[in-house]
């Protein structure tokens, strides 16, 4: 098998990729990731996965190498990283009682063969009414910034669902596991 490189320096992505108990090491790729003039939030996606992967091709020659995006989308608005408490606030309160759906893109590239394989997985989370003082205790309790949304699904970001649907909770978390072992099985990766 070729080394398994993680083009990320997302936590939650490092951790999700340990459940497949395969080896691999990380490194973060410096692109730009500011969304074009016109471009669909699952175009987006796909090409900043896409683009992550490609940009550690040169590097890491002979490795399949992982890149992985999300963003949320509320409407037709796309939502991204807070940064800050004030706009986690903002988003998770236009958020209450409606539905969110997290579009996350995956590539997997093999830079020896220069194959790359891509898709978006959506993930759609439907939100409990929610009002200011249930917001701010979460947000001081979680304090959820890096994340899309507002939320960490794997933490206390689930008391904030009513329900949620899609076809891999993984790609809420930011990185769609079932998709990714897909791609690896067809670059003849064993599983287990």
């Amino acid at each position: 098998m070729l080394p398994l490189l993680l083009a990320s320096s997302s936590v939650y992505r490092r951790e999700l990729l340990t459940r497949l108990q395969l080896p691999f090491t990380c490194s973060s790729p410096d692109i730009d990731e500011s969304h074009r003039s016109g471009e669909s939030a699952i175009a987006l996606v796909k090409r900043l996965a896409t683009e992550k992967a490609q940009a550690l091709a040169q590097s890491h020659p002979a490795h399949l190498i992982i890149g992985s995006d999300q963003v949320a989308v509320l409407g037709e608005h796309i939502i991204g990283k807070p940064h800050s408490f004030d706009k986690a606030r903002e988003q998770l309160l236009a958020c209450s009682g409606k539905s969110v759906t997290f579009l996350t893109g995956v590539a997997l590239l093999n830079s020896q063969t220069g194959v790359c394989q891509v898709d978006c997985v959506p993930f759609t989370v439907h939100m409990r009414t929610l009002d200011s003082e249930r917001v701010e205790r979460y947000l001081h309790a979680e304090q959820p910034y890096d994340c899309a949304g507002s939320f960490k699904a794997e933490g206390l970001g689930v008391s904030l669902f009513r329900s949620t649907e899609g076809p891999d909770a993984t790609s809420l978390i930011g990185l769609p596991l079932i998709r990714l072992i897909d791609m690896l099985l067809a670059e003849s990766v064993q599983i287990p």
